[in-house]
């Protein structure tokens, strides 16, 4: 889909880390912008009415996931949704939330969707094996989820796998993105779960962690990945959006050269290895992603700013 200036779009759970950057950069280049939120008047939402071209181009809507009329007012008008919102009450909203979404845009004749879901949708199987690479193929077992009461991956799973076979059975054009741990420069007040691992890394000073994998994604290239995704008519199905994968230990060391003075942990023992993840069919379309130093630098920084850490 060719951007068009002046088009409109609807971003579900504005205020939120990953929806916050969607809407600086949609308002960037050009879109008007329909963003969801509990209460428009809230000071927490500060931050988005302060973001360049804000004052004409977005318009804070009030709409709950479980309220199909609010939802359907949100979208109507608008010629793409990017279905962002990530509850904390997470079963119930991740799934219901994500089906009033979808039938709302098929009522409302939306163009394109691209729903956010997680990297919690592909790696929570028992199948997979040591050193395998997980790819747009790869789902988390449901069941096992479910029975282990991993809540987040359970509702992740389920609710990405209702939205794509509603499209399919009713022809709306939707894509979903998975991307894997989020962490970057913040614009909103409070921080997210993703970010706090950081910060918990930088000033903790735990006895010991463990020296597990973890893939890394700056929260600024999954806003780009989400309009790549919404703008690009070859774009179909699913996309993981992963830039980096590094062992705890391995993070520590680059943040302590950078930052020598913070209350790290003091070691490491080695425990179970995630899984790596593959965005090749993401980059297949053109992402690019910066380096990890950069992410590490401007999430730090910001955290100092805003008195998250002190060295």
């Amino acid at each position: 889909m060719a951007e068009k200036i002046g088009s409109t779009v609807c971003v579900t759970g504005a205020g939120g880390y990953v929806a916050s950057w969607l809407i600086k950069l949609l308002l960037s280049h050009g879109y008007n912008v329909h963003g969801t939120v509990r209460n428009p008047g809230d000071d927490k939402y500060a931050h988005l009415k302060q973001l360049n071209y804000a004052d004409e181009k977005l318009k804070l809507v009030k709409a709950d996931l479980l309220d199909f009329d609010s939802i359907l007012a949100a979208v109507k008008g608008c010629d793409g949704v990017f279905h962002v919102a990530s509850p904390v009450e997470v079963v119930a909203p991740a799934v219901e939330g994500t089906r009033n979404i979808l039938k709302a845009c098929f009522q409302a004749k939306v163009d394109r969707v691209v729903v956010v879901s997680s990297a919690a949708a592909l790696i929570m199987n028992p199948n997979w094996v040591k050193g395998q690479v997980i790819d747009e193929t790869c789902w988390s077992d449901s069941e096992y989820c479910r029975t282990t009461k991993n809540w987040y991956f359970y509702s992740k799973t389920v609710a990405e796998a209702e939205a794509l076979e509603f499209a399919k059975n009713n022809e709306l054009d939707l894509v979903t993105v998975c991307p894997t741990a989020v962490w970057g420069p913040m614009l909103q007040h409070t921080p997210n779960a993703s970010t706090l691992i950081l910060i918990k890394l930088l000033r903790e000073g735990f006895e010991e962690v463990e020296n597990k994998m973890i893939n890394i994604v700056d929260v600024r290239d999954v806003a780009e990945a989400l309009k790549l995704v919404y703008e690009n008519r070859e774009a179909k199905g699913r996309y993981i959006c992963t830039a980096h994968t590094i062992k705890n230990q391995e993070l520590v060391g680059t943040l302590k050269q950078l930052y020598p003075n913070y209350n790290y942990p003091k070691s490491f023992k080695e425990g179970k290895n995630l899984l790596k993840l593959s965005s090749e069919k993401l980059q297949g379309l053109g992402w690019k992603y910066r380096p990890l130093t950069e992410t590490l630098v401007d999430s730090v920084e910001m955290y100092k700013k805003a008195g998250l850490i002190h060295s």
